[in-house]
């Protein structure tokens, strides 16, 4: 079972404008809200933690997470609103956000309210913001330190900075993190943003001798590239006619632990042992599943049929 930790929001795409009105579409989402759903189509066992508003819209937050099989348990709930991020799509079909979530209830988990796990939790997931804004960050530092020895641990930086602007935040964040994870998976764009023109061989090896077994980075449209004791791997991406890119990085880190769950590959010695043509094979299924996610509006993740048939 997988323990996925991290922000729960609504996602506020703006859409056309008529008169005096502006068009909006909401929906349930959140980079680990996401990689939960994500990991719970792909037919894994998973639990989201995350403090939850107890208002209408945290409301919905569970229950769109139970409808999708996801074990809302460890989740709080707070007297305190539920994060909206406003997101307009450019040309391409990237996305631009705006965050609403000072005070909100993803922000406000503690050290004091994390859960004792048992055996079954296999793996641990953490990303995104709630990495970086406090109390919520030293709660799940406070939690990968713990458990770290007992279980594989999941780190995408995922950096959002209208909602921690502070780049030295971030990389202090990511540094951090990245020694405590063992599977480490980072954009293009967020590696760049935060260690800017940086040799990633380098900075894979950095992370490698800092404690991570496997380093993955991701490209987009030009595929992704995984780092290990035994060497790299490269995969193109998959070409489709994209909608939009939201949830792409999710569903990515989502696949990617699906299939070393599937292949019995979960575990930090298993990650470092992988050989070109391992690495391969979970690399082409975690860009197949993105791909399938960028065909379609929003984090609409892909089920399991979906990449058998892929």
């Amino acid at each position: 079972m997988f323990l996925v930790c991290g922000e729960a929001l609504f996602d506020v795409f703006i859409g056309s404008e008529t008169d005096n009105a502006l068009h909006l579409d909401a929906r349930p989402g959140g980079s680990p809200f996401n990689v939960a759903i994500g990991l719970a189509r792909l037919g894994q066992p998973v639990a989201f933690m995350s403090g939850i508003a107890k208002d209408m819209l945290g409301d919905r937050l569970v229950r769109t997470l139970t409808r999708e099989g996801v074990d809302t348990a460890p989740c709080p709930r707070f007297d305190a609103p539920t994060t909206l991020g406003m997101v307009e799509l450019d040309a391409a079909g990237v996305p631009h956000y705006a965050f609403y979530g000072n005070g909100a209830a993803d922000r406000l988990l503690s050290a004091a309210q994390l859960p004792e796990l048992g055996d079954e939790f296999r793996a641990i997931h953490v990303g995104s913001y709630a990495t970086a804004v406090e109390p919520v960050a030293s709660a799940l530092e406070t939690l990968l330190r713990r458990e770290r020895d007992r279980r594989l641990i999941a780190y995408d930086p995922n950096v959002r900075l209208n909602v921690e602007p502070s780049l030295e935040r971030w990389h202090e964040r990511a540094d951090t993190l990245a020694g405590l994870a063992h599977l480490v998976k980072i954009s293009d764009e967020d590696l760049h943003l935060l260690y800017g023109d940086v040799d990633e061989p380098a900075l894979a090896a950095r992370w490698l001798d800092a404690g991570a077994k496997l380093v993955v980075v991701t490209r987009g449209a030009d595929g992704a590239t995984a780092w290990n004791a035994l060497g790299r791997a490269n995969v193109a991406a998959p070409r489709i006619a994209a909608i939009d890119t939201v949830g792409a990085g999710d569903t990515f880190q989502a696949a990617m632990l699906s299939h070393l769950a599937e292949t019995d590959q979960l575990t930090p010695a298993s990650l470092a042992q992988m050989d070109t043509r391992a690495l391969t094979r979970l690399l082409d299924f975690a860009a197949r599943a993105a791909a399938i996610t960028c065909s379609r509006r929003g984090a609409d993740m892909p089920r399991r049929a979906e990449l058998a048939e892929a």
